[in-house]
């Protein structure tokens, strides 16, 4: 009898973790349940949709760049910051690794060295205006994002910078390593897998939970909180400078405006994926999930011939919906008053 009344407790306690769990991710779970929902709903009304030739090609490809700018920004969206920069960010690294790689005759692997170099200096750029010249982060990246954007107009000439020369330069995103999977999409889930290292095993991803949950009381502790955010920041340009590096390779070229409107479509995904712009809560597999949310619903709309204006609106109704379960959850949990 003893023997049954601990066997009860024990699956008890077991629930109550497994409860605990699901509370405490709900925001993950009700993506990925929105997730399949979304993709269910577009294979049953066009059945070409659920194809692998545009599940590969059509929606895993579409989500490379902006899965990539989304990792990045979610360590800053977790210490309670925003990146407006990523987009014209992602040109003007794009600009820079097509100036240097064509121009200079470079080989292939220094384009993803020069990009990223530059987009972590971008980032690390931003990280010091908001911790020593005490900027908002919405003003610091605001400025930031309007100077790439001349920048990237005046190191281009205007002008398209196409890689014919560059040889294989295509390959790093429309090639196949692995089967039919294209490496864009093998890029994106390493850099995934990277990022969730570093937020969950490391001191910076420490110390990004840490500084979004409190940054006074994180201070207040002996942590140099300034140094932090600047490496954060610069964090996130690393993956600013690689999401650059693919997106040349899928077009071809670098544009001097290719950039433009990616950090909405970033920072939805990141909403959408349950991290919180408050600070202090997100996951980088929610971020990805997100991403994916976005890249079904864009490319189902585009499937079922829905005019672009309106897609704008269908995503536009997903992030508010997305922004207000997240505030819902925060005021049941006593988070937010």
């Amino acid at each position: 009898m003893s023997t049954t009344v601990k066997a009860t407790t024990s699956e008890e306690v077991s629930g109550n973790k497994f409860m605990a769990l699901i509370r405490r991710e709900i925001g993950q779970v009700f993506a990925i349940a929105g997730l399949v929902i979304i993709f269910a709903f577009f294979s049953f009304m066009k059945p070409v949709f659920y194809s692998w030739a545009n599940v590969s090609n059509g929606i895993l490809m579409s989500t490379t760049v902006t899965g990539l700018l989304a990792v990045g920004i979610t360590f800053v969206i977790i210490t309670g910051g925003i990146d407006l920069s990523i987009g014209t960010g992602t040109t003007l690294c794009a600009i820079l690794v097509a100036h240097y790689v064509v121009g200079w005759h470079l080989p292939l692997w220094s384009g993803f060295v020069i990009g990223m170099s530059f987009g972590a200096l971008i980032g690390a750029l931003n990280g010091a205006m908001i911790a020593f010249l005490k900027l908002p982060p919405f003003i610091a990246t605001l400025a930031t994002m309007k100077a790439a954007q001349g920048l990237a107009l005046i190191i281009s000439h205007l002008t398209p910078i196409r890689f014919d020369t560059v040889k294989g330069w295509e390959s790093i995103a429309q090639g196949n390593l692995i089967g039919s999977i294209p490496n864009g999409v093998l890029i994106l889930f390493g850099a995934a897998i990277v990022a969730w290292f570093i937020l969950n095993r490391t001191v910076i991803g420490r110390y990004t939970f840490a500084i979004g949950s409190n940054g006074e009381a994180t201070k207040l502790s002996g942590v140099k909180v300034e140094r932090w955010l600047i490496l954060i920041y610069a964090l996130c340009g690393l993956f600013v400078g690689l999401a650059a590096v693919v997106l040349t390779a899928r077009l071809g070229a670098a544009e001097p405006d290719l950039g433009l409107g990616y950090e909405l479509e970033a920072i939805a995904a990141v909403i959408i994926g349950g991290t919180s712009l408050l600070g202090g809560k997100g996951t980088i597999s929610g971020t990805i999930i997100g991403a994916l949310i976005m890249a079904v619903l864009t490319n189902g709309l585009r499937i079922l011939q829905v005019q672009q204006e309106w897609q704008y609106v269908v995503v536009g109704i997903v992030i508010v919906i997305a922004v207000f379960g997240d505030n819902v959850r925060r005021r049941r949990a006593g988070e937010i008053s």
